[in-house]
């Protein structure tokens, strides 16, 4: 028997419960004729003059419905006898490089074929100015040469700052449109300056370029579209604040204060651009950002088939498995924190063989005198908080909270003759 064996192998895991966590599921029925008829209404759309070439740039998160919205704002654009083309609006993902990015798109579903028009993708970008404190100012080449462009995002709060624009309209413009070049400018200086930096360069992209409109969407906690505007160029600013605000009154919640143990089984770029979205773990790549549970280790122990490897966010976690190891893309994962700046978070955090021994190192570590009484939490990923698990020690705390339903008795967690989880 190792070392690791010997130091792990008398550490209980505890017994789990499932549950249910109530949040308000209020919902689009029809999010795709929800935005057709915003569209419809938005004097912008008017602008849209037959002929011309309109640059529909299109984002790599999970956002729900995004292919449906896609089809719907290149058919919209199409019936005014104009020429849409899809751009990715990503920054420096997909490994910073047109194919990988084309690939992300592809992953969410967006394939010319799928949507209706041609996808251009390259990561050339022009210098538009820069800032007064020198910040160079990027964007897209292939969008800068089109009649109009048109940008579609989810808002919801910043993994990594505060501010009245986190991620959403805004941040797409600035971080997104400006490709690896422009996400790397706009992060140059730190998140300290996010919340300056993006609102800046996306005004002066919005001066130079001509952005027609943005498409903002809203989530509810699970992962279901339930609001839709449609903000011409000058209302972004003064408009997309308060939709910050009712996304962050929606965001999903791990419904414990204090946990001693958080396992959460996928990370990935589609679930979070951290990986695992902070704003639920409360564990943040930067001081600049807070709120969520306090956790005292974390636990990580694989990824999405759709981050193709990209492990970003595996650092900030404490102990993650060699089976993630193995599957992740380094140079891909490194990009990331080469141009955020924030580089922990592409760290490997302490890795065991397997699910139960990460498991059990995080309860060993987890700082309290009885293993016996560890407060732990499972989840699937970030995204997906309605169902999770809970242990036993949980159970009067979840009993007497409102919006908490318990489904199962307590039973032993199942793992395989390698140590990972039966799921």
């Amino acid at each position: 028997m190792n070392i690791l064996s010997q130091l792990l192998e008398p550490i209980p895991i505890p017994k789990m419960v499932r549950i249910r966590q109530r949040f308000d599921g209020m919902k689009l029925d029809d999010p795709a004729g929800e935005l057709l008829r915003k569209l419809d209404a938005c004097p912008a759309m008017s602008q849209i003059l037959p002929g011309q070439r309109v640059a529909v740039a299109v984002g790599s998160r999970g956002v729900a419905n995004i292919a449906a919205f896609t089809k719907t704002l290149v058919e919209a654009i199409k019936a005014r006898h104009a020429h849409p083309f899809i751009v990715p609006c990503m920054g420096s993902h997909g490994g910073a490089t047109a194919e990988g990015q084309k690939d992300v798109l592809k992953y969410l579903g967006i394939t010319e074929l799928s949507v209706g028009a041609p996808i251009l993708s390259s990561m050339e970008v022009v210098q538009l100015d820069e800032l007064e404190n020198g910040l160079p100012v990027y964007v897209d080449k292939i969008a800068s040469e089109a009649d109009a462009i048109v940008v579609m995002n989810r808002v919801k709060p910043h993994t990594a700052f505060r501010g009245p624009f986190e991620s959403g309209i805004m941040k797409m413009i600035s971080i997104g449109l400006g490709k690896q070049k422009g996400a790397e400018a706009c992060h140059q200086l730190g998140f300290a300056y996010m919340a300056e930096n993006v609102p800046k360069m996306a005004k002066l992209m919005m001066d130079k370029l001509p952005i027609l409109f943005g498409v903002a969407l809203i989530e509810n906690a699970y992962d279901e579209t339930c609001r839709i505007e449609v903000l011409a160029a000058d209302q972004i600013e003064a408009l997309e604040p308060a939709l910050l605000i009712e996304a962050k009154q929606r965001l999903p919640k791990i419904l414990f204060p204090r946990l001693d143990v958080l396992v959460i089984d996928y990370i990935g770029k589609n679930i979070s651009g951290d990986g695992m979205d902070p704003n639920i773990t409360g564990r943040y790549p930067t001081p600049y950002a807070h709120g969520g549970p306090e956790v005292s280790k974390m636990v990580v122990l694989d990824l999405t088939p759709e981050t193709k490897g990209n492990a970003n966010g595996v650092g900030t976690a404490d102990f993650t498995t060699s089976r993630l190891v193995e599957q992740a893309d380094w140079p891909v994962t490194y990009a990331n924190g080469l141009t955020s700046t924030v580089c922990a978070p592409t760290k490997i955090a302490t890795t065991l063989p397997n699910d139960r021994d990460a498991i059990k190192a995080a309860v060993k570590t987890c700082n309290i005198l009885d293993y016996t009484a560890c407060r732990m939490v499972r989840i699937q990923d970030t995204l997906h908080l309605g169902e999770i698990e809970i242990s036993e020690t949980l159970l009067e705390e979840a009993r007497n909270h409102p919006d908490i339903e318990i489904l199962t008795e307590g039973y032993e967690l199942a793992f395989d003759e390698s140590g990972h989880l039966r799921k």
